[in-house]
């Protein structure tokens, strides 16, 4: 996914800016970057971050630069910020975003006489850069950030930096969120709410979707009004989002023990584990909320080791992904030995991972195995924040196990509605199937309507693409 963090200071920013960026890192993969503005210069930094937390690589960077506004980025994906110069000035430009239609807006550019973008090494184009040069098609900013909001199919949040201050757009459907904090000298801009309150700024405003903003260190002003009906992506409370997050007002962790709570509920009868556990990180909270619920005691049969890789998504090779997921977890022998587990992770993309955890705990000497993953199964592979690299809506264990029982991978959507129901004799097959090729003694997703109630949040503001299909 990745994040971003801004300030605007009447004193030097970069320390905020640094640790306020670093404070994204557990949604970035592989590149982080600041850009600061001293008054007569910009000066820019971008690391790889893949194998080297991020303020390691930026340890230099923060004792030499200086300016009294910034922005800096942990990216999913692409190098940024990027710095441009344009009819408009020179400005400095950092995006959190998911473009489906990128080869139909480059098509546009071009035609408008925009001449070439560099390729990354993957021979992709730079999606900021896409974002800049739609920007400068415009006669002004604020009308070019509208326009490039207005044009993306998929996702888009956005911090520009120019002299006289921070544009922030929230993408129209609130996919991801914007707030803004204020001190004694200035304001900051930041995708994670806990990233500031550390560094002394309060909560000022959290921008709706649609809307664009000017932040200065003096003042907050509304550029282009919300225009936009949010659909915040749901799985920030289930997986991405830290513990002390909070979005749209509700606190992750709180969510979490809610989703476990009604994981439990459901249970209730069915199954008799000796204890109830969580695959560490995001999973951790859902089982202390089923633990909390059911009376079943709460345990840690194995520990997370990650010094350097804080997630198992963060290597760009899937090969790689499933070793370093496999390496981080150590057992605690004397906690699975003999014992009935009911293991609770985020969510079953692939499958990979939580097949080999299983038998892990198989080997080391587990009698029962029983897994309820947070979430509805995946069954549309998402759209809008790159949840997962998946290539493929194939890549899921949903949709090969789907394409097994049908007997074909070119399934109807209609179809799919009726994997997509609870109650349904084709849901109960998918999920004994899968059940059985990732060896769990018993499998039972959280249901939708569970995990809904569970955000607080009206159903109709939060997105469920992936579990639903439905936009």
């Amino acid at each position: 996914m990745g994040g971003f963090f801004g300030v605007v200071s009447r004193r030097d920013c970069v320390k905020d800016l640094f640790f306020g960026t670093d404070y994204h890192s557990h949604l970035g993969t592989r590149r982080g970057g600041m850009t600061v503005y001293d008054g007569k210069d910009f000066d820019r930094s971008i690391h790889n971050i893949e194998n080297t937390p991020f303020r390691t690589k930026f340890d230099k960077d923060v004792r030499e630069m200086k300016g009294y506004m910034g922005i800096g980025c942990i990216s999913d994906y692409e190098p940024q910020p990027l710095l441009v110069r344009s009819h408009h000035g020179t400005y400095a430009i950092t995006t959190v975003s998911k473009i489906n239609n990128k080869d139909e807006l480059l098509k546009t550019v071009f035609e408008n006489g925009h001449s070439h973008f560099l390729e990354m090494s993957g021979g992709d184009i730079n999606a900021t850069e896409l974002v800049a040069a739609m920007i400068n098609q415009k006669q002004n900013l604020i009308e070019g950030i509208r326009y490039v909001l207005d044009a993306v199919d998929g996702s888009l949040t956005l911090m520009l930096m120019t002299p006289k201050g921070i544009y922030a757009g929230r993408d129209k459907f609130g996919r991801t969120p914007v707030l803004v904090g204020k001190n004694e000298d200035g304001f900051c801009i930041s995708f994670e709410d806990f990233a500031y309150q550390k560094l002394g700024y309060q909560n000022y405003k959290q921008l709706e979707p649609g809307e664009i903003d000017v932040i200065t260190d003096s003042d907050v002003k509304v550029l282009s009004q919300a225009n936009g009906k949010l659909k915040v992506c749901t799985f920030l409370w289930v997986y991405y989002g830290y513990p002390s997050s909070s979005y749209e007002g509700i606190n992750v962790e709180q969510m979490r023990y809610r989703c476990g709570a009604c994981l439990a509920k459901r249970d209730k009868g069915d199954v008799h584990p000796d204890i109830v556990a969580g695959v560490p990180d995001s999973g951790t909270a859902h089982a202390i909320g089923y633990s909390n619920e059911s009376g079943i005691p709460f345990s840690q049969p194995f520990i997370k080791y990650t010094p350097t890789w804080s997630r198992s998504f963060m290597p760009t090779d899937q090969s790689m992904r499933n070793m370093v997921a496999k390496m981080k977890l150590i057992p605690v022998l004397d906690l699975i030995k003999d014992k009935s587990l009911l293991l609770i992770d985020d969510s079953i993309v692939r499958g990979t991972q939580l097949r080999e955890t299983t038998e892990f705990l198989y080997q080391n000497g587990a009698k029962e195995v029983h897994i309820r993953p947070a979430c509805p199964p995946l069954i549309y592979g998402c759209k809008y924040v790159n949840f997962s690299r998946s290539n493929s809506d194939m890549e899921l264990i949903t949709r090969r196990v789907i394409a097994r029982l049908e007997g074909t991978e070119d399934v109807s959507d209609e179809v799919l509605k009726e994997y997509v129901d609870p109650d349904s004799a084709k849901y109960e097959a998918m999920v004994e199937e899968i059940r059985k090729e990732l060896n769990f003694t018993s499998l039972r997703y959280n249901r939708l309507d569970d995990m809904l109630e569970s955000v607080g949040l009206d159903t109709e503001k939060l997105c469920t693409y992936c579990w639903n299909g439905e936009e």
